[in-house]
């Protein structure tokens, strides 16, 4: 299963199958891909479509309520198993960090571990283990977040844990100085000193935006890491670590009456703060296709990453745009799997999705790109590629889309869907509660997902796919490998 690889601390342990429906680690396929077996789809319209089966409701339980300090609380009881997670999401990321300060988002979560008021150095690590959990945190776009999983009958104490790092944290020279060396240190290790290290997870969002929210290179250049000062970084906390930019979701083995007192005696009198005005993230509507080469010294085979300015969040094009994710790259059974790997052979795969390196197609509050790469044959022209691209997509765009393609489409966010909501450790049902109560103010929109996929018609896709499928609104990237094999 995928994992934090990237933006974690690197002293924390991330449990197996963290994410179904996405991961945050560079190269990781869409959150949707499931291991279906290949399966032959037609473009041809049917003659008597069916819609797919509604299946069983299945209904998450969600208490949702806000402290008078602004902090939101989503609560989602499941007793299937013995534990419970804690997750608090900050609505704070790479897009909201401060100019000149690239990087300076994820170098914070990686002092939220440095110590608090009632724990040392590391001491926040150590008592989840002793405890018998595990832990991690992750920047994201558009939040900071850190959970924890637990035995049930230790909720309260990881509740008080949390709670601490929220009232106050340890800022000290000391602390800053070693993390902005543990930081820069990863980006040598992950990203200078790797093949294909940006491509094209930082690479495509600054090519393809215009804003410098989106833009940037949010894991930092060494630079500007450099240049974070205490100043910054205790003005930073007391702004954006403040309750009321903040969600609390608890899920798991817990009753809810003892859970809201327990997270009242902790949060309830930790101090509101004001907040600055939410950055103007929108991008300008692409026109024209844009086409960036770069050399890789560390490369030694070509490489090509598409991506497609997607429709808002939550209108109808986005859900169809999440479907047509499946049919054309989501799987071995997906049109540009089986036209570049299976038929053609120029590469062994092809990978992306939507907000695919970073999380999930759910969990981002801004502008987002359809995405998808591939490393190829060296006898193989970037032309053909980009060629086979625009045939599948022309394809969908020009027979139409049956419904038994559309079927199908269904069954694998269904079935990736529930494996998320449904995981032993529970944090893909609160990753996705967090999110939908930090940007929606509305955490039972998780029980409205699989009805708003229901709606999608074969229309809507083909409108979909006219408007922002277009070659005038992608960015293509090709890599030049520059080192022998």
């Amino acid at each position: 299963m995928k994992s934090f690889k990237i933006f974690d601390s690197s002293l924390l342990w991330v449990p197996a199958a963290v994410f179904v429906l996405g991961g945050c680690s560079p190269k990781a396929t869409s959150g949707v891909t499931n291991s279906a077996p290949t399966a032959s789809v037609s473009s041809a319209p049917a003659a008597a479509p069916t819609a797919a089966p509604a299946g069983p409701a299945f209904q998450i339980p969600v208490e949702y309520y806000t402290l008078p300090n602004g902090l939101r609380v989503v609560l989602s009881p499941d007793h299937t198993a013995p534990t419970a997670t804690v997750a608090a999401y900050y609505a704070v990321g790479f897009r909201t960090e401060p100019r000149n300060r690239t990087g300076f988002a994820h170098l914070f979560e990686h002092l939220m571990f440095q110590g608090s008021q009632n724990l040392g150095k590391n001491e926040f690590i150590g008592l989840i283990q002793k405890n018998g959990g595990v832990l991690n945190g992750s920047t994201r776009f558009d939040f900071t977040n850190y959970y924890e999983v637990v035995p049930a009958h230790k909720l309260e104490t990881i509740l008080w844990a949390e709670a601490d790092r929220m009232r106050g944290l340890a800022i000290t020279q000391s602390n800053l100085t070693n993390q902005q060396g543990v930081v820069k240190s990863e980006v040598r290790v992950n990203v200078l000193n790797q093949p294909y290290g940006s491509f094209p997870w930082i690479d495509m969002p600054m090519k393809a935006n215009k804003n410098w929210n989106n833009a940037h290179n949010f894991y930092g250049d060494l630079a500007d890491l450099d240049a974070a000062n205490l100043t910054d970084v205790k003005t930073f906390f007391k702004t954006y670590y403040a309750p009321n930019n903040a969600v609390l979701a608890v899920v798991g083995d817990f009753e809810p009456a003892e859970a809201k007192a327990w997270v009242q005696k902790y949060y309830g009198n930790i101090p509101s703060a004001p907040q600055p005005p939410k950055p103007d993230l929108t991008e300008p509507r692409q026109e024209k296709e844009q086409r960036f080469s770069q050399d890789d010294k560390l490369a030694t085979k070509p490489a090509l990453a598409f991506g497609y300015h997607m429709p808002d969040r939550n209108t109808p094009e986005y859900y169809a745009l999440v479907m047509l994710d499946q049919i054309l790259l989501q799987g071995k059974d997906s049109r540009l799997y089986q036209a570049l790997v299976q038929k053609r052979g120029y590469s062994d795969n092809v990978s992306g999705g939507i907000n695919s390196d970073l999380g999930n197609q759910f969990n981002y509050n801004g502008p987002m790109l359809w995405m998808g790469n591939l490393i190829y044959d060296p006898t193989v022209q970037a032309d053909s590629v980009v060629s086979v691209l625009d045939q599948e997509i022309n394809r969908l765009a020009k027979s139409g889309i049956d419904q038994a393609t559309m079927n199908l489409a269904m069954v694998k966010i269904r079935s990736a869907f529930y494996d998320q909501v449904s995981g032993a450790d529970n944090f893909g049902r609160a990753d996705l509660l967090a999110a939908f109560a930090l940007f929606d103010n509305d955490p039972d929109r998780i029980n409205r997902l699989e009805s708003e996929f229901r709606k999608v018609t074969p229309e809507l896709m083909q409108k979909t796919i006219r408007e922002y499928l277009r070659p005038t609104n992608r960015t293509i990237i090709t890599v030049n490998p520059l080192a022998k094999s």
